[in-house]
């Protein structure tokens, strides 16, 4: 998947390009050093992100959710990965949480919970769509979280 000129992959591409940074065309693992490093560069940006959704104002949110995007992209772009094709994986897997009559479960706080039909996102398949090949013999994770809340 391409993205279109003004998507956010687009964007962060061409600034990593005019920046010298790193921009794989394929999934790859990176050294634990550059890992760490974006890991630190997104914890950041959610930090900042969590503070000032308490403080305001909506511009400064904004702004911040932006980043988060920004570097979260950017970091997929360091290992290769076509985040977008991954996003689009993952709102398949969250649009199985309504349940076949319609029924949608939630917490006491509203978040939507996984029901027994519940269809897990299959990341490790995207990735090896996108070329890349599991270097052990898991052959990729699986969602973390059980089907049932």
């Amino acid at each position: 998947m391409r993205p279109s000129p003004a998507s956010p992959a687009a964007l962060v591409r061409e600034f990593h390009l005019a920046f010298g940074l790193d921009a794989r065309t394929e999934p790859t693992e990176v050294s634990p050093e550059l890992a760490a490093h974006r890991g630190e560069l997104l914890a950041e940006e959610a930090a900042e992100v969590v503070e000032v959704s308490v403080t305001g104002p909506l511009d400064r949110l904004a702004h911040e959710l932006a980043d988060v995007v920004y570097v979260a992209y950017g970091t997929a772009l360091v290992h290769g990965i076509d985040l977008d094709a991954v996003i689009a994986e993952i709102h398949r897997a969250n649009m199985t949480k309504i349940g076949p009559d319609g029924t949608v479960s939630r917490r006491a706080d509203g978040k939507v919970l996984k029901g027994d039909h519940y269809r897990a996102p299959d990341i490790a398949e995207i990735l090896r769509r996108q070329g890349w090949t599991p270097q052990d013999s898991s052959q990729g994770s699986q969602d973390p979280t059980p089907a049932r809340p």
